[in-house]
């Protein structure tokens, strides 16, 4: 089972994507603004002035896909819940670590 981050911000996505790029090596694999929805968008959902902000972007932190865009949130304040993030950056085995047996093991 994979399980896939959604994040949501309240203007600042793209601002974001930009720091996860420059601290962690993000890729970007698609951005798409408001103003570029190949459908038109209900009225009233995007406040006047925002069309600029993310609408939908993925992009990859090493082997995982993480989503994200700016939530169109009218005149009602988002409020924080929190969140974790964990980073587990890849480890390799010492040459010869596997072939090796500890004395215990040997008895």
């Amino acid at each position: 089972m994979q399980v896939q981050t959604y994040l949501f911000f309240d203007g600042t996505c793209e601002e974001a994507v930009n720091f996860y790029r420059d601290a962690l090596g993000a890729e970007v694999q698609a951005i798409m603004r408001y103003s570029d929805s190949p459908e038109p968008l209900p009225p009233g959902m995007v406040p006047e002035g925002k069309e600029h902000q993310v609408m939908h972007t993925a992009f990859r932190i090493g082997e995982t896909t993480v989503m994200a865009s700016d939530a169109p949130c009218g005149d009602a304040q988002p409020q924080f819940g929190g969140f974790s993030l964990s980073s587990m950056p890849p480890t390799r085995p010492r040459p010869g670590a596997c072939s090796r047996r500890s004395p215990k093991a040997a008895r």
